[in-house]
């Protein structure tokens, strides 16, 4: 998946309904640039440099896949969007809404557009303060100081008062608390680390991630499935019972539920697919055995991708070991997954067809993709 980055946004009105202002920037950020994982309490301070209104001012984080280039460019329309307007005189002019990116990551970027981290942050208190609520810990790049150091080293001081209205984040629109334990399946290539991955930091879910890199049996069968199959279905069936055991035991008492991008029955659909048949009910008994008291999630999220589609996501990501993977196997994959669900009712399944999507580098899918799930 994409690599994602936590950034920093600054934001500021002193016209209008400001704090209204402010949400519809938060709630196009949410849309246009990425996660927000925290926003700050709303600062009010006098206009600085220039006759005007008093600024309401606030700090977000932002989990984002975007280059800081984008981000500037999707920031820039927002504020175009709901009239920010731009003068050529050199001064600062009141405005419905301003947006900065203060820092992204730990990146230092200096070029005719974008300066960051953002200059002279460590002199403006309403920039520091909302920080401070948020990141007090974050590091400065450059200066090589906490927030929290560089709010009480500041001696620019000007009147900073907390007001009372609060933003909303509109990741809060979804809900996934009535579930103790969600499972992301789908064929190979589907996206089911991805997806569990997002959601398990958008959320605050402990993740549970299939060790299949580890086990030393999957290159091989790739090489000589005849061979190995039994071997690697073994191999799984004993270390995603040890995985998911551990796992589930062991409670997080600051997480909101368990999200996991497999479920132990996959076993028995890839066994099937991969084991003669005397092998397979073998294996069957076995498994049931091992599984006959084990909890089933509360939710199975199936990803219904494209063949061809995962054939080129097989490519991308590069394992050796798939390269040789056909598209009569993955076929295969996929009627065994319809099949289980066919006939292994859960709790509440649901299937979903991502075959347009791209919920990894495109927002507004994964945005969507988060609605057909809740819904």
């Amino acid at each position: 998946m994409s690599l994602q980055k936590r950034i920093f946004i600054g934001l500021g009105s002193n016209l209008g309904n400001r704090l209204s202002y402010l949400q519809l920037a938060v709630d196009n950020i949410h849309y246009q640039v990425g996660s927000i994982l925290k926003i700050s309490s709303c600062f009010e301070t006098p206009a600085i440099g220039f006759e005007g209104d008093p600024f309401l001012n606030a700090c977000i984080e932002v989990r984002t896949s975007l280059s800081a280039q984008l981000v500037l460019s999707k920031l820039l329309l927002i504020e175009e969007i709901h009239g920010r307007k731009r003068f050529d005189d050199g001064q600062y002019h009141s405005r419905t809404i301003d947006l900065d990116i203060l820092f992204f990551e730990d990146e230092i970027i200096e070029n005719e557009l974008l300066s960051v981290p953002h200059p002279r942050l460590e002199q403006r208190l309403f920039v520091l303060h909302p920080m401070v609520e948020i990141a007090p810990d974050f590091v400065h790049v450059k200066l090589k100081k906490t927030i929290s150091k560089l709010a009480e080293d500041c001696t620019y001081q000007s009147p900073i008062s907390k007001h009372q209205g609060r933003l909303r984040n509109p990741l809060q629109t979804f809900d996934f608390s009535n579930y103790n334990f969600i499972a992301i399946e789908g064929n190979i290539g589907a996206g089911k680390t991805s997806l569990t991955h997002m959601m398990a930091e958008d959320f605050n879910a402990k993740s549970i991630f299939e060790r299949f890199a580890d086990n030393p049996f999957l290159p091989k069968f790739y090489e000589d499935a005849e061979r190995y199959a039994f071997t690697l279905e073994m191999s799984f069936l004993a270390d995603r019972y040890q995985q998911i055991s551990d796992d589930l035991a062991q409670l997080d008492l600051f997480k909101d539920f368990i999200i996991a991008d497999y479920d132990v029955f996959k076993s028995l659909i890839f066994s099937k697919i991969t084991l003669p048949k005397d092998e397979f009910l073998l294996y069957r008994k076995l498994f049931f055995q091992v599984y006959k008291d084990f909890k089933r999630p509360d939710l199975y999220v199936y990803l219904n991708q494209d063949i061809e589609k995962l054939q080129q996501n097989i490519k991308k990501r590069g394992r050796k070991y798939e390269k040789n993977l056909t598209l009569e196997y993955l076929d295969k994959i996929h009627t065994g997954y319809l099949e289980f669900i066919k006939n292994n009712p859960q709790s509440k399944v649901k299937i979903i067809d991502i075959s347009a999507r791209d919920f990894v580098d495109n927002r507004h899918d994964y945005l969507w993709l988060l609605e057909k799930i809740q819904d």
